[in-house]
């Protein structure tokens, strides 16, 4: 696009490709929990044990982070164009996931997962990146916008597996595979750069080290770990933890547990959505440290709601979805802004991949935990991500550098 396409001409294209970008990201991003949603099935028809059914989510988070650290030791996300690398990636998450029908061993199912996260990490951070050269102004609402595709496509096949009384696990993965095949061929066709690109790098490892050194991204990058301590371990065991509740909650049967489960992270596209606006408005320091702040609150709070009534723990329960993600997009947005523009790709990829990387420790703690004190209490131990968090957005608020953020919000 050229300076001298008309304003209103450049507004409708940024509006137009951020909506097929998420459109395909929340057809694309269904593979992230296809299994997870079916684990019931899975350990029925594979013979899983526990320990297994954990590593489910977990193959996924680690395929993810070594896609993510990959392509940031090689700074593939600033060598290829973002719709090449998108689309291939997608197409190859759906064709990892495909493989979970023909997977002979238990092996081969955990390599399959594992393959799937490693190709979501050549969609996710590229379309992050790729968003924010449409966006300079209103980059908050825009990446909240993405994260929350991101949050839809992740919920999703716990909506398939809720609309059915004896889902087949096949069935599940099928309708991932081909949302995902669908999502591919839409970044192909439509995930073009915006007017500020930027800058091309060449290959050059020293410049993790020049990421790791920025000392205000750094702060901004703890936030995001701490958000990320408490993201996908909510995500990933909040189906257990429903199923776990007793009677006086008034879950009747599995059906009804998927369907709640989807509800409370499909509601976060609203916290996303919210958390951009909110962060355009009065910045991405203030608002990611309030997210988090509601979001630890209610890790503490909602074990004290097990038992009933429905309507507290509801309560409790979607705003804990609305806010877990809420200030998820900023840390990206932080990022773009507080990092070299030759190396933001790179930047991109490190912090997600180090994050997801946390991840993989909080979900394999969580079933831990609850083998220890009960389903009950077996979230508590997340809120020390988010008050770690707090404590960085606080203390990056204050620095000099803050002020790139969100054009002088902080």
């Amino acid at each position: 696009m050229t300076s001298a396409t008309p304003p209103a001409a450049a507004e409708a294209s940024r509006w137009r490709v951020l909506g097929l970008v998420c459109l395909a990201l929340v057809l694309s991003m269904t593979t992230w929990f296809s299994a997870t949603a079916v684990t019931p099935e899975l350990i029925a028809a594979w013979g899983l044990s526990s320990s297994d059914a954990s590593w489910l989510t977990n193959m996924v988070q680690l395929g993810f982070v070594v896609g993510a650290l990959g392509s940031s030791l090689v700074n593939l996300p600033d060598i290829i164009a973002p719709r090449k690398l998108m689309a291939a990636a997608a197409a190859l998450a759906a064709l990892a996931n495909l493989s979970l029908l023909v997977a002979p061993s238990v092996a081969t199912l955990f390599a399959a997962r594992f393959v799937t996260g490693a190709a979501l990490a050549g969609v996710y951070p590229p379309a992050l990146k790729l968003i924010s050269t449409w966006f300079v102004r209103g980059r908050g609402t825009a990446l909240g916008a993405v994260i929350g595709a991101l949050t839809l496509g992740s919920a999703s096949p716990h909506l398939v597996r809720g609309l059915f009384d004896h889902v087949d696990w096949r069935l599940v993965v099928c309708a991932a595979t081909a949302a995902t095949v669908i999502g591919a061929a839409i970044l192909g066709a439509c995930a073009t750069e915006g007017p500020a690109p930027f800058s091309r790098a060449t290959f050059d490892p020293r410049q993790i080290g020049a990421v790791l050194k920025n000392r205000p991204l750094a702060l901004a990058n703890l936030g995001y770990f701490g958000h990320m301590w408490e993201l996908y371990a909510m995500w990933g065991w909040f189906l257990a933890f429903v199923a776990a509740a007793p009677a006086t909650l008034g879950v009747p049967d599995a059906r009804t547990a998927s369907l709640i489960t989807f509800a409370v992270i499909g509601v976060g596209i609203f916290g996303a959505v919210l958390g951009g606006v909110l962060a355009d408005r009065i910045g991405r320091t203030a608002t990611s440290a309030g997210m988090m702040a509601v979001s630890g609150a209610c890790a503490l709070l909602i074990g004290f709601t097990f038992d009933g009534p429905m309507w507290l723990f509801a309560l409790v329960a979607l705003v804990w979805g609305v806010s877990v993600i809420g200030d998820s997009a900023q840390f990206s947005a932080m990022a773009t802004e507080l990092s070299d523009r030759r190396y933001v790709g790179t930047a991109l990829a490190l912090q997600l991949g180090i994050g997801f990387a946390l991840t993989i420790v909080s979900i394999r703690l969580t079933p831990s935990v609850a083998e220890l004190v009960g389903w009950r209490w077996s979230f508590a131990f997340l809120a020390l991500g988010p008050l770690v968090g707090v404590i960085a957005m606080i203390l990056l608020r204050r620095r000099p550098e803050a002020t790139a953020i969100a054009q002088g919000l902080r």
